[in-house]
């Protein structure tokens, strides 16, 4: 009997543990209240974040091909990449390297060496590991940009301003009703705080602002399509003029 009692409790101490482990606690969270697309009655949407902590903060990034501003006069242009400190290419993890082309999706690579073909124009490429969520790793050297040409392109005007990438959600992407929408992006060449820089986020009729770079997480979006625009901004509200400062997503929520 005695046993018997001391192994239930052992149970539910492991059991609570496990249970405690699992839920993971927010940090901020902030109400925002606004009608739905087409709808008179007000909702409250939710705006949080979570305590968050990489796995990988020593993981390093580093481009060998394409070279800063390099001119390609071929439409093939050959990526290379080496990965160090980071369980690249293990089977199970999916898409561990994932690169944005002047603001557009997100594609991912399980192999550092690849070719594409682009048309003629200037571009920005910007690569970043992931962790196991699929969220942008943000340590400095988890990341890498460069500008390049294609076909003689004129290159992007010299800005001093920082710019920014989105990675989440996809263009297109859809919800479950009740499922939280994981907002994730990345602010280079600045610092938000310190430079005195936000993030503006608007869902429709909902918005939020952050001078933090961790992801933000939506709860309770009403079902309908939502037009995402996530931009940077001034601290007294201005935008920036640089290229890339502003992204837009179409989502739903079914």
């Amino acid at each position: 009997m005695f046993r018997s009692a001391i192994g239930m409790l052992a149970f539910v101490l492991v059991f609570t543990f496990i249970g405690c482990e699992n839920k993971r606690e927010r940090k901020s969270e902030n109400i925002v209240t606004s009608p739905a697309e087409g709808d008179t009655e007000e909702h409250s949407v939710q705006f949080y974040t979570y305590t968050e902590h990489s796995d990988y903060p020593d993981a390093i990034l580093e481009m060998y091909s394409p070279l800063g501003n390099q001119n390609f006069s071929s439409t093939k242009v050959p990526f290379e990449f080496n990965v160090k400190n980071y369980p690249f290419g293990e089977k199970g993890m999916g898409f561990q390297l994932k690169m944005i082309l002047n603001g557009n999706d997100p594609i991912g690579y399980n192999m550092p060496i690849f070719q594409k073909e682009l048309n003629q124009g200037t571009y920005r490429a910007v690569a970043y590991l992931v962790d196991e969520e699929g969220l942008a790793l943000k340590e400095f050297g988890n990341y890498v940009d460069r500008d390049f040409r294609v076909m003689d392109s004129q290159p992007f005007p010299e800005n001093d301003e920082p710019f920014m990438i989105l990675n989440l959600p996809l263009n297109g992407q859809e919800y479950g009703e009740g499922e939280e929408v994981i907002v994730d992006f990345m602010v280079l060449d600045g610092e938000l705080q310190s430079d005195g820089y936000k993030v503006k986020i608007k869902l429709n009729g909902y918005e939020f602002t952050t001078d933090e770079m961790e992801p933000i997480r939506v709860d309770q979006l009403p079902a309908g399509e939502y037009d995402l625009e996530v931009g940077l901004i001034k601290a007294d509200g201005s935008d920036l003029e640089g290229v890339f400062t502003s992204a837009r997503k179409q989502i739903k929520v079914n």
